[in-house]
């Protein structure tokens, strides 16, 4: 009955593994708690859990199974709160597959399937309570394996399909689009570049190049693992290399570095960021919920930015082979354009590599 893995995922960025039960689908709404021991037939046909997903604080739940769904009183169902399922998603610690009862007459996910609503069981319900009690009620997200790809890969939604040139420029920028902006491309073109746009997920070994750009894009960096195994593959060269954003993380992770999710991300045009072993700050340009973490730096790599607010890490860079990224936006659109140079120091690094 029990049959595929699925994960809870809440706005607070932690995440749960469960098994999935009931009706096979991903779904989203605010997750809330009920303390009740028995009932959920009830619970789960109250109009006013509509758009809620439902954690049951009791361990186990669907022992008893369905009572009589075409039971009436008085024209009214007698068994049930309304018509159908309100809640958007069901969360139980345990799930019994063994049902029983003399008034039964079907399962829990039988139940769930006939009103398409999903089920996820193999939670720590107790823990979970205990943070929603502290944190607050907060948005979630049940997915479903078979979905995950479709789910996670945000870049695969934001990025082009196929390979795409701009420009009949001196230097050839291959530029891994996981999202990127409109500026981006403008700042290459702008600098006498020939700019080699591709897929997220494109193996671009054999590809003809002066220089590699990460872009920016959605998501959490730790799900792009085609992208970064591809990178990780060049990183044996010396061709140079530039990541914005996500990129910077992409091109981390790929060297040795790990990535952790904010508390709250950075997402404004006056982000102060100042340039390591200098007193020289920036104002910067920053959209992204995710950091890469300092506290283990990989042999040959340093930390080249950081951001004044809260310390983070704001940048990477590897002097030795000329790869370096940074978290913030350099081409703005909109904000400053302090660290619009950044450009002009990739596409020196690309001189300097091309002259020997």
């Amino acid at each position: 009955m029990i049959n595929k893995n699925a994960k809870l995922i809440l706005e607070d960025g932690s995440i749960y593994e469960a098994y999935s039960f009931g009706y096979e689908k991903s779904s989203a709404g605010e997750i809330v708690f009920n303390t009740s021991m028995t009932g959920y037939n009830e619970s789960l046909t109250d109009p006013s859990y509509k758009g809620q997903i439902l954690v049951f604080t009791y361990p186990l739940i669907g022992n008893y199974g369905i009572p009589p769904i075409n039971s009436y009183k008085n024209n009214i169902k007698k068994f049930y709160e309304s018509d159908k399922i309100h809640v958007s998603g069901l969360i139980t610690s345990y799930y019994s597959d063994y049902e029983f009862h003399w008034n039964m007459e079907k399962t829990l996910s039988e139940f769930l399937k006939i009103n398409q609503i999903v089920g996820i069981s193999g939670i720590d319900t107790r823990s979970l309570t205990k943070k929603l009690r502290k944190k607050g009620t907060m948005l979630c997200k049940i997915i479903i394996s078979d979905e995950m790809t479709e789910n996670y890969y945000l870049g695969e939604k934001v990025s082009i399909k196929k390979k795409n040139i701009y420009g009949n420029g001196k230097y050839k920028i291959l530029l891994i689009d996981c999202g990127v902006k409109n500026n981006i491309i403008r700042c290459f073109l702008e600098r006498n570049c020939t700019v080699i746009r591709v897929p997220w997920n494109y193996d671009f070994l054999n590809e003809d190049y002066d220089g590699l750009f990460i872009s920016n894009g959605p998501g959490n960096p730790k799900e792009y693992k085609t992208t970064i195994t591809n990178i990780r593959k060049v990183l044996k060269f010396k061709k140079p290399i530039f990541g914005i954003c996500l990129g910077n993380q992409l091109l981390g992770l790929a060297a040795g570095f790990d990535t952790h999710k904010l508390k709250y991300g950075h997402r404004s045009n006056n982000q102060p960021v100042i340039l390591s072993g200098t007193n020289r700050c920036f104002i910067t340009s920053q959209n992204h919920g995710y950091v890469i973490d300092s506290k283990k730096i990989p042999n040959g790599w340093k930390i080249l930015f950081k951001n004044l607010n809260d310390n983070t890490c704001e940048g990477l860079i590897n002097y030795e082979k000329f790869f370096f990224s940074v978290q913030f936006h350099p081409e703005a659109s909109s904000g400053p354009i302090d660290t619009q140079f950044l450009f002009d120091v990739f596409l020196n690094f690309i001189k300097l590599k091309t002259n020997n």
